[in-house]
């Protein structure tokens, strides 16, 4: 498939980029993508919540007040859930969240989240770019350009650039990352994702490598 570059002014360059059907053009699975995002997320929880327990507190080794004649319950340890500084029941405890995908079903949600974009529209391809200095208004006028200006952006590069990293990092809702990078959550998160041009075929290499006919 083919999609038009543009320049960063946000005109047509009147060139194409090829894109890989089998990456570009697929029927997205949803519940791979859905799998591989809970993935993301789950595996990004640490996992260290804690309570204490009524075994755990501190206190109950006096008996709190006599057996009879108070008009109350006779609660054997002020270390009961029922009392002000007693134990929790059911507490959290540290567990691991993480969750298993296997390395063709990540695969195919990146396929899928990224053919979704295109189905949406929500895909932009703009010519090689680099800043001389970092500022912050470059890139601002670059979505001012294509007209995302307050919409959540991923911008992928074809290799680390520091000084596009540095101009976009203090804009709401805008990251910037090399284009074998992204996961399936970001790439989904995002409103729009803008490609360099050249970032097309790293990102394609990444999930589809390609292999020479004299190799194979």
């Amino acid at each position: 498939m083919e999609l038009t570059i543009y320049k960063t002014d946000g005109t047509s360059s009147k060139k194409k980029a090829q894109l890989s059907d089998s990456i570009f053009a697929i029927e997205p699975n949803e519940t791979v993508l859905y799998e591989d995002v809970r993935r993301i997320q789950a595996n990004s929880r640490q996992g260290t919540a804690k309570t204490k327990e009524r075994g755990e507190v501190r206190g109950g080794g006096k008996k709190a007040y006599k057996q009879k004649g108070t008009g109350m319950a006779r609660r054997g340890s002020i270390r009961s859930p029922l009392l002000k500084g007693g134990g929790t029941v059911f507490g959290p405890r540290p567990r691991t969240y993480t969750v298993n995908l296997s390395k063709k079903a990540k695969r195919l949600a990146r396929k899928s989240a990224l053919s979704l974009k295109v189905s949406e529209e929500s895909l932009v391809v703009v010519e090689d770019f680099s800043y001389e200095a970092p500022k912050t208004k470059q890139v601002v006028e670059l979505l001012t350009a294509l007209k995302l200006d307050g919409k959540k952006v991923l911008l992928l590069t074809s290799e680390m650039n520091k000084n596009i990293f540095i101009s976009a990092r203090n804009i709401p809702g805008v990251s910037v990352l090399e284009a074998s990078k992204p996961s399936t959550y970001e790439i989904m998160k995002a409103d729009v994702v803008i490609f360099q041009e050249s970032a097309v075929s790293v990102l394609e290499n990444s999930i589809e490598p390609k292999v020479d006919e004299e190799a194979a």
